[in-house]
């Protein structure tokens, strides 16, 4: 070691430049989200624990999601080096149109609960960024209220099937009216998932002012003052409902649906028909024999059978059996672009994101999801940079493989 000294003020003023602080607070706050995981750290503080947990948490024991995310753990990429990757094109064709990324924001329901702009919010990001915004039967923003917010946005509708029949068909005709390109039907919920966050959190629709959440409204005053001055906090396709989740879902979802629902759906809707919840290569031949124009290969997020296959796993088979015919698409435990790009490579078309970026609604709003969305955008941009590849459409099987 040299000999110590005193460092002149000079090198001392290169070493202090300090950054004067851009933005407001969310400005700032979402700033310092470098990842997915940063923002979901920033909702767990930002928003009441019910709330955080309904969009984090899983059925059951939560093995499913676990498996789901610890897929993706095992992804290995195989680069190839010395290639120019000085530009590279993250678009794809999703549904035959163009997507400037190879995912979609996947429907979520009750999304104004965990910030009070909600559906709209992810509809204009969607719009800017370039991809498709799915619209969940059980949302809080109506199907032409969306519209409205996002016209320009590549708009589709998820439905579940109701056991009133007449409701379902009536929100397909809305959706049509609107403009929306796309029927997305999930098939995996003929009846709920067990949620125990939300059973042990005593979590209802809407929140009920209980001793605890008046208590928590102390810690988290902001979200609660955005939930009593905005309009009130209901299901836009359902009357009123003050019970939980899941005994809504009980309640309306038809446990008697088969795949004769799928074909008079084919026979009803003009536009591009989606099948969400395939977890096997036999059910996805099934419905794409019953007319579906593509399939998502989907547990649910794990919030629907704890122990279900893990979509990730199932990709390739469902690739071999159906994707000649009908694209495939993968939805679970994606919070990284290079999950994105794993399953591209894998055999998908895309993925849909939902918890992604839900986090970042919940961290802050819309500025809250376009930073979700730059994070994945550059993420995904960059694993195509360091595998080697200019474009998606390079993605290829040989690109990854699943460690044992």
């Amino acid at each position: 070691m040299g000999e110590r000294r005193l460092p002149r003020w000079s090198e001392l003023r290169e070493l202090a430049r300090p950054r004067r602080p851009a933005g407001d607070a969310t400005d700032r706050r979402l700033a310092r989200a470098a990842s997915i995981g940063d923002l979901r750290e920033i909702a767990r503080r930002r928003a009441p624990r019910a709330v955080f947990d309904y969009t984090d948490g899983a059925a059951g024991a939560e093995i499913s999601l676990r498996r789901s995310r610890e897929a993706f753990q095992r992804v290995e990429f195989r680069p190839s080096v010395l290639r120019d990757v000085s530009v590279v094109d993250s678009s794809t064709l999703l549904l035959g149109r163009p997507s400037a990324l190879p995912l979609a924001f996947a429907p979520t329901g009750f999304t104004r609960l965990m910030h009070a702009e909600g559906e709209t919010a992810v509809g204009r990001v969607a719009e800017r960024v370039g991809i498709p915004h799915a619209l969940s039967t059980m949302g809080t923003t109506t199907i032409e209220a969306l519209a409205a917010a996002a016209p320009a946005v590549r708009r589709w509708f998820q439905l579940y099937l109701w056991r009133d029949r007449e409701a379902s068909a009536a929100l397909v005709e809305r959706a049509g009216a609107a403009g929306y390109e796309a029927l997305v039907l999930t098939v995996d919920t003929p009846v709920a998932g067990p949620r125990l966050r939300d059973v042990r959190n005593g979590f209802t629709i809407p929140p009920a002012l209980t001793p605890r959440t008046v208590a928590n409204a102390a810690v988290h005053p902001r979200w609660w003052i955005d939930l009593l001055t905005t309009e009130p906090l209901e299901f836009a396709s359902l009357r009123s409902w003050g019970g939980t989740v899941a005994e809504l879902a009980d309640r309306v979802f038809e446990p008697a649906a088969t795949l004769d629902d799928v074909r008079a759906l084919r026979e009803t809707w003009s536009g591009a028909l989606v099948v969400k919840g395939v977890q096997t290569a036999e059910d996805a031949r099934a419905v794409v024999d019953a007319g579906a124009d593509a399939v998502v290969v989907s547990n649910h997020g794990g919030r629907q059978l704890d122990r279900a296959p893990t979509p990730l796993e199932e990709l390739p088979a469902v690739v071999r059996a159906v994707g000649d015919r009908a694209e495939v698409y993968l939805d679970g435990g994606i919070l990284d672009g290079a999950d994105v790009v794993a399953a591209v490579a894998l055999g998908a078309r895309g993925c849909l994101v939902g918890r992604a970026y839900l986090y970042g609604l919940m961290a802050g709003g819309e500025r809250g999801v376009q930073r979700a969305a730059d994070i994945l955008a550059r993420e995904v941009a960059r694993t195509l940079q360091l595998l080697g590849v200019t474009s998606v459409a390079e993605l290829t099987p040989d690109r990854v493989r699943l460690r044992a």
